[in-house]
């Protein structure tokens, strides 16, 4: 039987991103850790983890920290419905979701189930395919995602759709776009855009244009949900926004529609466990209720 103190190791060094933060994070000395790895390895009759900078996982340390992650559940689980003290322990729960999902609607809906539940929570942010990627390797509990395709071992359910539309001041829609937008004053106009895996302008041009975004097109790029919309209340570009983060700036007039005919409807996809846990219910139950409150349907 394997040690839980070897795999608590490994799922540490891979979580913080070293075997020195690993090591505080257990209380315990960095020599320590790589032995349990060692110890670990010993044991499985393979190596489980790349040293490299950051380390990372092998394709069978991916398994072992999937398979902790899912019995530390259970195990707190257990022990909250055993335990009557208010000194129970908290469960990390991560969570893996994109930027947007993270700046508009998701901290609402949760707070109330964290006021409920010993937990704490640990998001992850990045884009679907790595949120998937962190899903199926066990690095998340769930992960919300445009994604439909289920994650082997999992489930998933549509929460919703986020609607997003191609924004800008008027006085920059004055100056790049004073007639009409076409793909050439698109060509010249600057752009702002999420990061270099960002589609959603290229997905509305294509609709509008039937065409790509040009090749030459001038392009800012601010990974900031936040301060990505300032950016573009500035001035200083055009780009895409979701409807829940623009609405209030629309009606006053700061930003405009420029191209009102057409927007982008993004599907939210829950994606967690198939594993027989009351926590993991209880937080889908209210991630989708409260989804249903602020997403189109």
């Amino acid at each position: 039987m394997i040690d839980f103190k070897f795999m608590e190791a490994l799922v540490a060094v891979i979580t913080e991103g070293g075997f020195e933060k690993a090591s505080k994070v257990l209380h315990i000395t960095q020599s320590a850790i790589s032995q349990r790895i060692k110890q670990l390895e010993e044991m499985t009759g393979q190596i489980l983890i790349v040293r490299s900078a950051p380390p990372v996982p092998t394709e069978a340390g991916k398994r072992i920290v999937k398979y902790f992650m899912q019995v530390r559940q259970l195990e707190h689980e257990l022990f909250d419905n055993l335990s009557q003290s208010s000194d129970r322990q908290f469960l990390n729960f991560p969570i893996g979701i994109n930027a947007d999902t993270l700046a508009t609607w998701f901290l609402d809906v949760v707070i109330p189930f964290l006021e409920n539940e010993r937990v704490t929570i640990d998001i992850r942010v990045d884009d679907q395919e790595q949120t998937h990627r962190m899903l199926k390797d066990g690095e998340v509990f769930g992960c919300i995602s445009s994604k439909k395709v289920t994650v082997q071992g999992c489930r998933s359910q549509l929460i919703g759709y986020m609607n997003y539309r191609m924004v800008a001041a008027p006085g920059f829609k004055k100056r790049w776009f004073d007639k009409e937008i076409s793909l050439e004053s698109v060509k010249r106009a600057p752009l702002l855009v999420f990061n270099r895996k960002d589609e959603l302008q290229s997905t509305l041009l294509q609709k509008v244009f039937n065409a790509p975004l040009p090749d030459d097109t001038p392009i800012h790029y601010l990974p900031s949900s936040e301060k990505f919309m300032e950016f573009i209340a500035a001035g200083m570009a055009y780009g895409m926004v979701p409807d829940i983060q623009s609405k209030k700036l629309l009606e006053k007039g700061v930003l405009i529609d420029i191209l009102p005919l057409a927007n982008v409807k993004v599907p939210l996809y829950w994606h967690c466990w198939n594993i027989k846990s009351s926590l993991m219910e209880t937080f889908s139950k209210a991630l989708v209720s409260g989804a249903s409150k602020v997403l189109e349907p």
